[in-house]
Order: C-alpha cells, then sequence, then structure tokens
C-alpha cells in the first residue's frame, strides 16, 4: 500500500473521531503504541512486532491527518535530502 493510500484510509476510517478526539491526545496514544512498539522489539514475537508498526503508523497518519500534512511528503525528505549525507 502506498503511503498516501494508507493515509487516506486512516482518514476514511476514523477522521472525524480523531479530529474530536484532538491532536495532544493523539501525540499521547502514539507515544503509547510508540512505547508497546519497543516492548515488542525488546520481548515480542513478529506477529507482535508488526502489529505494532501498524497501530503506530495508524497514528502517525491520524496525526499528519490532523495536522493536514502528507505523510509522504515527509518521507520525500529522505529520498531528496538524507539527513547525514
Amino acid at each position: 500500500m502506498e503511503i498516501a493510500a494508507f493515509q487516506q484510509l486512516m482518514e476514511d476510517l476514523y477522521g472525524p473521531q480523531d479530529r474530536e478526539r484532538g491532536i495532544a491526545a493523539t501525540v499521547a496514544w502514539l507515544c503509547e503504541e510508540l512505547g508497546e512498539l519497543a516492548q515488542a522489539v525488546r520481548k515480542g514475537t513478529d506477529a507482535e512486532r508488526l502489529h505494532e508498526m501498524g497501530d503506530v503508523l495508524a497514528w502517525l497518519a491520524s496525526l499528519a491527518n490532523q495536522l493536514d500534512l502528507s505523510l509522504e511528503e515527509a518521507a520525500m525528505r529522505y529520498r531528496l535530502n538524507p539527513p547525514g549525507f
């Protein structure tokens, strides 16, 4: 799945409730999911890691949608001008 298509899917599935929740709560949920991913990386199975990566992507897409930003544009930075090069 393309990044933009995934971001649009998250908007279609959860957009109104994400905006109702708000940016601050979305950031808190994203941080919680990052913690769960960190735990899965340390002690989990591949299936658990994959699940948590999906959750992190979903919450990141939610945040990007609320901020009216494109994840695809954010990722393009690494193609055009990667940090450290």
